[in-house]
């Protein structure tokens, strides 16, 4: 449809603010209040938040959080500045929540990636409205 923009939303995520995890959520979930099948907005905002929380964490710039409703699915995507590509990896100890973020993604998403950009990169995932 000509004209039409799908909706988005845009946030920038400071250096190490941790807070903006919960506030991603926030976010997304106001904007997906009438998205998607059962259950998969929560999946989305689960998601999400390991995206954001690996880009906080993990490097020592802010990140870029976008996320966008298309007819048919969800696409977000956290930029962020430090050109280290991340690889899912098996958590260490049964006790530890670390190292399970991409693992769930991997698991949860339809899709999901890592784009190089020219300074950092772009860590997306999507999920179609319906689940499979």
């Amino acid at each position: 449809m000509k004209g039409h923009t799908a909706p988005q939303l845009r946030r920038r995520l400071g250096r190490a603010d941790l807070r903006a995890v919960p506030e991603a959520r926030r976010a997304l979930r106001e904007l997906l209040r009438h998205w998607g099948g059962p259950g998969r907005s929560d999946v989305a905002e689960l998601l999400t938040s390991e995206l954001v929380t690996n880009a906080l964490v993990h490097t020592d710039e802010g990140a870029v959080l976008t996320a966008t409703v298309g007819p048919r699915a969800l696409r977000v995507e956290v930029r962020d500045f430090v050109g280290r590509l991340p690889r899912p990896r098996a958590p260490e100890a049964e006790e530890s929540t670390d190292g399970r973020g991409l693992v769930l993604v991997q698991s949860l998403a339809d899709d999901w990636g890592v784009h190089p950009c020219e300074v950092g990169k772009s860590v997306w995932f999507e999920l179609d409205a319906e689940a499979a």
